[in-house]
This record gives C-alpha cells, structure tokens and sequence, in this order.
C-alpha cells in the first residue's frame, strides 16, 4: 500500500497533477506518460481499481471515514486537484506559449518524450522475445494513430459518451494522448474548446444570479455535451484502470514493453517541424468560439538545416531531454505501488 505523506509529499503530488493536467490538455502529449515518468501511474491505476462494488457499500453504509481510504481518496484528491486547477493557470500558460513559440514548445515536448523512453527503459533489463515484439507493437500502433486522419465533428450523445470513454486514455495509457484522439474522432474543439467555454460562461452567470441560460436552446445542449462527455470520462476511467490493474499484476514486463513502444511511436504526434491544415467548409477557414482557427490535421516536414531557427529547436531538444535527465538525477523514485 501507499506510505503515509508527509506534507511535502503532497505539495510535490499536487505539482504532479498539475503537470498531467496540462499534458492532458496537449494535442500530441499523454497524462499517462507524465503519471508514468513522475512515478506515480500504477497507483493511480490501482486506486481507480478500488472505485468498485465495496466502495459503493461502504459510501451507502455512511462510513464515509472507510470510503476515503479504501479507495486512496487522499491521493486522488491531490492528483485532480493539480489536474484542475492547471486547466485554468498553467494549461493557459501552455495555451499563449504553443500560439506564440509553437516550434520550440513542441521541440521542447519532442526532447521530453526522447528522454522520457530513455528513463523509462533504462531500468528494464527483461528484453525477451515476448517484450520485445510487444515494444514493436506498442510502437507499430503509436505511430499508425499519429497519421490518421480525423473524422467529422458529431454531437450525438451516444457518440459522445464513447468520446469521454476513448479520450480519458491519455490519463491511463502513456504514450497515447486523448486530446489528439479527440481529434481524430472530430470532437475535440467540441467537447474541450466550445463545451468548457459554455460551461465557464454558464457558472459564471450563475455564480452571478444570472439564470437566463436556461432560456437557451444552444447553451442547454452544450451543458448536455459536457455532461455527457463527463460521464463518459469517469465511466471510461474506472473500467479501464480495473483492466489495467489487472493486466499489470499479470503481464508487467510486457506492459511496460508495449508502454515503452506506445512512447516512442507517440513522437510522430510532437514532431516539431509541422503545419497545420485547418478545417475547410464552403471554402472557409472554420473557426472556433474563441475565434481560434479549428485544426484538422499537420503536414510533418523534415526542417531546414541551414537557418537558425532549426538549430534553435534543436536547442530546444536538447532541452527537453535534460529536463528528463534531471529528472532522473534529482528526483524521484518511481515506486511500485501494490493492491493489497
């Protein structure tokens, strides 16, 4: 089981949420990778594992005191806590870099996941003919996601609930990034641009006593897409985990293969040197409600070595993989955490 915290612990389990939140948010960028590389991914699974038919029965009996830490609730309400709150400071944060440095930002990432590969396997010695397929395969399917196409956007609630079901895997497979399956599924301004903006715009006028929302036909099917999408995320989040959990007690080395894979495929995603290709409709540039140009897909090309701004990214690169490196020298034990 997971050892008592001391205060300083769960200040740095804050940060760490703070930093999977905003990887989160990333088109390209995996929670789970981060959960993974920070040392704190296998007992976010197994916690999840622990929201289960007990859990129910202890909350219904009222011993709130035995739900709160059976099901690891002191670690969960730190890791969501990070997680939520960099949607509104460090994500933002994120938002202005990648609009106004986009290259580097993205070198930055490139060189992260390089050396987030490197620290993942230098401590896996186990490279049998099983672990070894299995990482090509995590690869092989890694690098198909990163060159799909993405479909059309679709509100349909069903379909949605099944977007909050596959998008939640960021946060539970690392190396996959939900925001750009999202994409892919054709959802993603939808269900986190337009939806969290008529959310934010909603609460705030209710905070204010302003209830004229309801009037409103569009803003009511927004409110119904979000909560849709957020049933489907909590949905997907605890089913997977308990598939997770399983399959890590079971196959760990090979798991941690095919993780290992996944990762390293997942660089056709953050590939720095790229364009994107916006959403065309009646000969129209679509745009979002932030009046952002809506991003259908990237055009990866390989960079220019002759002017600086390569060498910068390059710089940049480096960057990233010693951030890891550092990471590796001065921080932090990724301990296994058992379901007991």
């Amino acid at each position: 089981m997971a050892k008592e915290r001391t205060f300083l612990d769960k200040f740095f389990l804050f940060l760490k949420g703070l930093s999977m939140g905003a990887a989160n948010k990333v088109p390209g960028v995996s929670g789970g990778m981060v959960s993974f590389v920070l040392g704190f991914y296998e007992e976010m699974i197994y916690s999840f594992r622990k929201i289960n038919i007990k859990a129910f029965k202890l909350l219904i009996n009222g011993r709130y005191k035995s739900f709160y830490y059976y099901t690891n609730a002191p670690f969960l309400v730190l890791i969501f806590s990070g997680s939520i709150f960099s949607y509104f400071s460090v994500s933002l944060v994120l938002d202005y870099l990648i609009d106004t440095y986009e290259l580097y930002v993205w070198s930055t990432f490139f060189g992260m996941i390089i050396g987030s590969i490197y620290y993942i396997s230098k401590d896996f010695n186990n490279w049998t003919s099983k672990n070894v397929i299995a990482m090509v395969a995590g690869a092989i399917v890694g690098i198909s996601i990163s060159f799909m196409s993405p479909a059309k956007e679709n509100d349909n609630l069903l379909f949605v609930f099944f977007c909050g079901i596959i998008g939640v895997s960021g946060m539970t497979l690392p190396g996959l990034s939900g925001s750009f399956i999202l994409i892919l599924m054709g959802n993603y301004v939808l269900l986190l641009v337009d939806s969290v903006a008529m959310l934010f715009k909603t609460l705030t006028e209710v905070f204010t006593g302003d209830f004229s929302f309801m009037d409103s036909e569009e803003r009511i099917n927004y409110l119904k897409i979000i909560g849709t999408f957020t049933l489907g995320s909590a949905f997907g989040l605890v089913t997977t985990s308990h598939i997770l959990g399983w399959v890590l007690k079971r196959w760990h080395q090979i798991v941690t293969a095919v993780i290992i894979g996944f990762i390293a495929g997942s660089l056709g995603m953050v590939w720095p040197w790229k364009k994107e290709i916006y959403k065309i409709v009646d000969n129209k540039i679509m745009i979002d409600s932030k009046g952002d140009k809506i991003i259908q897909n990237f055009e990866r090309y390989f960079p220019d070595f002759g002017t600086l701004e390569t060498w910068i990214a390059i710089l940049y690169v480096l960057v990233g993989i010693g951030l890891i490196l550092a990471l590796d020298k001065f921080g932090s034990e990724r301990n296994v955490y058992t379901d007991e």
